[in-house]
């Protein structure tokens, strides 16, 4: 009986293109709409980007009922309803419990949120769904899954579009989920002090690690160098996905590099871009929680390839029906 049931399930679970349309809406969609949207200071709030997913719930349920449905056939029998409407909804509450889990982990945005209340509530949607999904299914004939190049097509504009959304959902995500950000200034360099090309004078109070944030629209990709009194030069290290809109009325920063210093002291900085005009300054690092403040160290190709995976799950399932043909 168990595996009969687990069957049923895998039957209704769908397929990787509804997994990609899945993430796109309530991941990335969420982030950059509120980006475009709001004014800059604004921050996107984890109740705002969860009430995306469980809006969601109640299609993906019924896609799940229906392919259920199309699956076993369109028996009009109250047992056959019950198994469509169970299967869809636990499938449901997987891709639920997958975004939930983003948002508390990977993504931990500001603000609060009802977490077993949006559970439930996403629970009780997807029975709707469901038996919507058990309707319309019976209304059409099974369709065989289909095995021609649209597959191929499909995974490759998915693959793109993945990769292209993936550096600016960790950026975004990255600074919904910042902490705190001490605006103070320890020295700066560019138009405010002096040319880019030239060197900054920074008064550093402790040892440690501090963040190298570029001014307004300045080049966030600089080579930036330390320099303490012994004349040793500490390269600054460049964040791969740089978050911004920190900072105030008067100026924003988007952090761009960190550095270490084994000392307090006085240190002198300059920053070689291709902007004359650029300026850039010193402070503390900004606390990001959650998976996202490794995420934006990581190598640019390995981000990329992480936003392609949906894409490339729908080329591995189009190759895997060609081959069973």
């Amino acid at each position: 009986m168990i595996v009969a049931t687990w069957r049923v399930v895998g039957r209704a679970f769908p397929g990787p293109v509804v997994l990609a349309v899945w993430v796109l809406v309530t991941v990335p969609a969420p982030l950059i709409f509120y980006e475009g949207t709001r004014r800059w200071e604004e921050g996107l709030k984890v109740s705002t980007a969860l009430w995306w997913m469980v809006g969601s719930v109640p299609v993906l349920a019924a896609v799940g009922g229906a392919r259920l449905t199309w699956y076993t056939g369109r028996r009009r029998i109250a047992s056959a309803a019950v198994a469509t409407v169970v299967a869809a909804t636990l499938m449901s509450a997987v891709f639920v419990g997958a975004t939930m889990a983003v948002y508390r982990w990977v993504f931990p945005l500001t603000g609060t949120a009802q977490w077993w209340r949006v559970l439930f509530g996403s629970v009780a949607l997807a029975i709707c769904g469901a038996v919507v999904g058990h309707l319309l299914g019976r209304g059409r004939a099974r369709r065989s899954q289909g095995t021609g190049r649209r597959g191929y097509v499909a995974g490759g504009i998915v693959v793109m579009v993945g990769a292209l959304l993936a550096q600016p959902t960790v950026q975004l995500g990255a600074e919904g989920s910042t902490v705190s950000y001490d605006p103070v200034e320890y020295g700066t360099v560019g138009r405010y002090a002096a040319s880019a090309s030239e060197v900054g004078i920074l008064r550093l109070p402790a040892a440690g690690q501090y963040a190298i944030f570029a001014v307004g629209l300045s080049p966030s990709h600089p080579d930036c160098r330390v320099t303490g009194a012994n004349r040793a030069v500490l390269r600054a290290e460049l964040i791969t996905t740089a978050p911004g809109d920190y900072g105030g009325d008067v100026a924003t920063y988007t952090w761009v590099a960190s550095f270490d210093v084994p000392a307090p002291g006085t240190y002198s900085l300059s920053c070689q871009t291709y902007d004359q005009q650029a300026s850039y300054t010193a402070g503390e690092v900004p606390q990001i929680r959650g998976a996202v403040g490794s995420l934006i160290h990581w190598p640019l190709v390995a981000i990329w390839l992480l936003g392609a995976i949906p894409g490339l799950l729908i080329i591995a399932a189009t190759v895997r029906r060609r081959r069973d043909c």
